[in-house]
């Protein structure tokens, strides 16, 4: 068994990078820090760092027991807070990650109705991207992820999590306003030639799957994760993107065109650690959620 704080030790030192700056991160003397390391590496029974110049490097199983130590602490950081919230030591709180068109959409509503609902409890917002928020989820740094997934790729890793769907939102191609296209616009065939602001990855590989089903390869001139820059760089006619429905609610460009795809959609998802019954909070705000979060009425046309 390890113990915990030789785990938040090495944690540190994994983080900073040398035993005198996870020392100092921890308001520790920098021999205790050694202690611990010692210690830990004794009860691991493998070396976990090496010595690299002035700061110190993760062996493969160092590697390994840092990504763990991380998720580790979190999740018992995690349980002291919701076991004081269910004592009636504290209100709780609920820590939620979402997506930036989630943010600036769903997420408000949600949170207003949450905060009318449940005062005492504290709501803390944070953007990240599906897989940093699940990556944040497993830690145990928030307590719900607002995920999302298109109908041909995987949802991601999410053994011993509760999944519960919030809606599906339509993709479009987003346009040049004022622009002819040589077939019809719903068509990803019609752009075979365009160039293409490609977004997040998980994005940008949905992009190359549904362009390789009508046979060919889309040639990519910029990335950008900013749906903003992107419909800015389409107004200024420097090509073509694909955009989901959220997106294009949180923000429309009035110098360009949509054309909503015909039966491409992305699914969106609260996802949480573990499974039913969960902590009280995170039991009211995914009840605030399902009487909130309903699918947008119109989609934008």
């Amino acid at each position: 068994m390890f113990d915990e704080n030789r785990l938040r030790v090495f944690a540190a030192i994994a983080r900073e990078g040398s035993v005198t700056a996870a020392a100092a991160a921890l308001h520790y003397a920098q021999p205790t820090v050694s202690h611990h390391l010692a210690r830990l590496e004794a009860e691991a029974g493998v070396p976990l760092v090496q010595r690299a110049g002035r700061g110190i490097r993760l062996t493969e199983a160092g590697r390994l027991l840092a990504d763990r130590a991380e998720e580790i602490l979190g999740r018992i950081d995690s349980a002291r807070t919701e076991l004081a919230a269910h004592a009636g030591l504290s209100a709780g709180r609920v820590r939620l990650a979402a997506f930036p068109s989630a943010l600036a959409t769903v997420v408000p509503t949600v949170a207003a109705a949450f905060g009318a609902a449940h005062p005492d409890i504290e709501l803390a917002l944070t953007e990240a991207e599906p897989p940093e928020a699940l990556a944040a989820l497993r830690r145990g740094e928030v307590d719900v992820a607002f995920t999302f997934h298109h109908g041909d790729g995987p949802p991601g890793d999410r053994e011993g999590h509760t999944v519960t769907p919030i809606l599906h939102e339509p993709l479009y191609v987003v346009g040049r306003a004022g622009a002819s296209w040589p077939g019809p616009p719903t068509d990803l065939d019609t752009y075979r030639g365009q160039r293409w602001i490609a977004g997040c990855e998980r994005c940008r590989t949905h992009l190359l799957s549904a362009c390789g089903k009508r046979g060919f390869t889309p040639e990519v001139a910029f990335e950008t994760d900013d749906y903003v820059a992107a419909q800015a760089l389409v107004a200024a006619g420097l090509g073509v993107t694909m955009l989901p429905g959220l997106a294009l609610r949180a923000h429309r460009h009035p110098d360009v065109r949509i054309d909503r795809l015909p039966d491409d959609h992305r699914f969106v998802d609260a996802v949480v650690y573990g499974a039913p019954p969960l902590a009280a909070p995170i039991e009211a705000f995914l009840r605030v959620l399902a009487d909130t979060a309903v699918e947008p009425v119109p989609w934008p046309e």
